[in-house]
């Protein structure tokens, strides 16, 4: 026992003299991360640059942290060095304790000031009118498919893609109550309730459901209710105080949202990029063929293509327009041949934004 003390003593001692280098090596970073705003001089977040950092900090890695956990200190760390110089601004669709706060945090880090907005318009609209300097908003899940107002708002936004986020979505039952005897009444956004159908019908096939506008509000309101529980992530449980009685209840275990990074700009390339564009084919035999053959011509990967009404685009109630989502930034040549040889066959053509992949 005695040797086994002396041991922990001298590693701790080792773990503090590694603390106090750790901190003065974040200081050293911390001071050139200023230089480099004084040099800049205006815009210092560089959606392309962070991610080299955080690829390049991946292939490093020598282990035994994995992956993940060594990507979210350095993204803090970054996090922490910008708001020295240029603190930011995030509208996310709230509110609080919503998946898409988990994926703003997890895509800016923690420094930034962020702030809920209670519908999607209403973070177009902030970011916009210069209130954010970027907006979070979901649009598309894994299980139920595409967010049918965030791509509607991209049609006609002046806003562009300059990120992207996904987030491994975790369902859980929570509640005041210490189990599920007695309860009267399951909250959760209609999205949720359907991802988690089998598990409900399996588990409590008679509570009565109630969709809510969020997940967060549904924790909100069966913290209010004793008799209630909701189906939400980790954080509203958190904010809320609720017990989880049952965690991971989602049918598919691999559910996961895509959610866009919004801003007055795109970004620069980073050597693993996607461009997303919107366009609509012209009303003749074989027009969506069309669309598709100067991908092929110039060796462009297409990894989502999603047709939608055009809502205010063309005359015809019946029009659509195409959401096309190809790898490469747009400002390779071939990716740039690709978009140019498709303006001549299409009515229509925007181009989103080119942004990093994200990754794990």
């Amino acid at each position: 026992m005695a040797s086994q003390e002396e041991e922990l003593g001298k590693l701790r001692e080792g773990i503090d003299a590694l603390d106090a280098q750790v901190l003065q090596l974040l200081s050293q970073r911390a001071q050139l991360a200023q230089r480099v705003g004084e040099i800049k001089h205006g815009n210092i977040y560089r959606p392309e640059r962070e991610a080299q950092v955080l690829r390049r900090i991946a292939e490093l890695n020598p282990g035994p942290l994995p992956e993940g956990a060594v990507r979210t200190i350095f993204r803090e760390v970054m996090s922490a060095c910008l708001a020295l110089e240029q603190p930011l601004k995030i509208a996310y669709f709230g509110p609080a304790g919503t998946f898409t706060e988990s994926a703003a945090i997890k895509h800016f880090g923690s420094a930034p000031t962020f702030t809920p907005f209670l519908t999607i318009d209403d973070v177009f609209r902030a970011v916009e009118a210069g209130q954010a300097d970027y907006g979070v908003v979901p649009i598309e899940n894994s299980t139920e498919g595409s967010v049918g107002r965030t791509l509607d708002q991209m049609l006609t936004s002046p806003l562009m893609i300059c990120g992207e986020v996904h987030l491994r979505i975790h369902q859980n039952l929570m509640t005041r109550a210490a189990s599920l005897d007695g309860l009267k009444k399951l909250y959760s956004h209609a999205q949720s309730l359907a991802q988690c159908h089998e598990w409900l019908s399996r588990n409590v096939p008679n509570l009565p459901r109630v969709p809510v506008a969020s997940n967060a509000e549904a924790a909100r309101m069966a913290a209010a209710d004793p008799e209630a529980c909701a189906i939400a992530g980790e954080a509203a449980a958190r904010l809320y105080e609720l017990n989880i009685l049952a965690a991971n209840i989602e049918d598919d275990p691999n559910n996961t949202t895509r959610f866009v990074v919004l801003a007055g700009h795109d970004a620069g390339p980073s050597g693993r990029d996607k461009t997303s564009f919107v366009c609509s084919a012209q009303n003749k035999p074989g027009a969506v063929h069309d669309l598709l053959t100067p991908l092929k011509t110039h060796g462009v990967s297409m990894s989502r293509f999603e047709s939608r009404p055009a809502r205010g685009f063309g005359n015809s109630r019946w029009e659509y327009v195409f959401f096309i989502d190809i790898e490469g930034h747009r400002g390779e040549p071939k990716v740039q041949a690709a978009l140019d040889d498709l303006r001549s066959c299409v009515g229509f053509l925007k181009e989103l934004g080119s942004y990093p992949r994200a990754e794990k």
